[in-house]
């Protein structure tokens, strides 16, 4: 997943940003010259999947998911018990390519997006079983969005409120159901991509084994951590039926979203403003 740096939301041409899911790796390319000018190896995770760069003020941080579950530190000892694996959320710094951060999360993260205001990232989840073999990974009829307060995160880094895991010396936070770090939206069923509108106004899971795609605001999402909202669902403004298998949405400027169907294999066009309309009972 390739994503150039940006500044203010829009592309500043400097960087090229890009995962390698395999050896758990970051890796950064300079437009000037086209050449890799460093590369990242990721502790206490495994598999760099989703990828994304804070948007605004500028890519200060590029959001890197870990996707499979693995014991920490991954040396052997939990090997047999399940229980103890976990995955992490990590930020890495843009400049120095440095991890700068982790948050450890409940279920297998998928891919990631950023808002565009700087306030949070934000990831699909899914395995919210917590499951060892493919079966019991689909079980559950909603899995989780998780969405991390970047300004939270950063707070609780400079006061010290955080641990390190074997010989990496990252800040690790705990940001499984709970935290104040982080907001945990059900989403149905195994959310694949994560897409945010250029409007600044919504982002959108993609079900990929529900037909759904689920639309959430990011002012609720403020309302949520204002303490406003009681139900982490409170967040959600529109859920349509797009399809087979929605997988990723791009969006054309007009209040259209554009959604990927990979069983069905087409591309389904629905309306932002509509579907926020029928799930309101209109």
């Amino acid at each position: 997943h390739p994503h150039m740096s940006q500044t203010d939301g829009h592309y500043d041409g400097r960087y090229i940003f890009i995962n390698d899911k395999a050896h758990t790796r970051v890796a950064r390319i300079r437009c000037d010259v086209m050449r890799t000018d460093r590369i990242t190896e990721v502790p206490n995770v495994q598999a760099i999947h989703g990828l994304r760069v804070q948007r605004a003020p500028r890519t200060g941080y590029v959001f890197a998911n870990g996707e499979f579950l693995v014991p920490a530190p991954n040396d052997g000892r939990d090997l047999e018990d399940p229980k103890k694996y976990q995955t992490m959320f990590s930020a890495l710094d843009g400049d120095t390519m440095e991890v700068a951060w982790q948050v450890l999360v409940d279920g297998n993260l998928d891919n990631t997006e950023a808002d565009y205001a700087g306030k949070y990232a934000i990831s699909t989840c899914y395995n919210s079983e917590g499951g060892m073999d493919l079966p019991s990974t689909m079980q559950a009829e909603r899995d989780w969005a998780v969405v991390f307060d970047i300004a939270r995160i950063e707070a609780a880094v400079k006061k010290g409120d955080f641990k390190t895991i074997g010989d990496s010396k990252v800040p690790v936070l705990d940001g499984r159901h709970g935290s104040s770090f982080t907001l945990y939206i059900p989403i149905p069923k195994n959310p694949h991509g994560i897409n945010a509108s250029p409007d600044g106004k919504y982002v959108v899971a993609n079900g990929k084994l529900s037909p759904t795609v689920t639309v959430m605001e990011w002012s609720r999402i403020d309302d949520w951590f204002a303490g406003k909202l009681k139900d982490p669902r409170d967040t959600v403004v529109a859920e349509p039926e797009l399809g087979l298998g929605p997988l990723h949405t791009a969006y054309d400027g007009r209040g259209n979203g554009y959604t990927t169907l990979f069983i069905d294999s087409q591309i389904a066009k629905w309306n932002i403003a509509d579907a926020i309309a029928a799930h309101d009972g209109k």
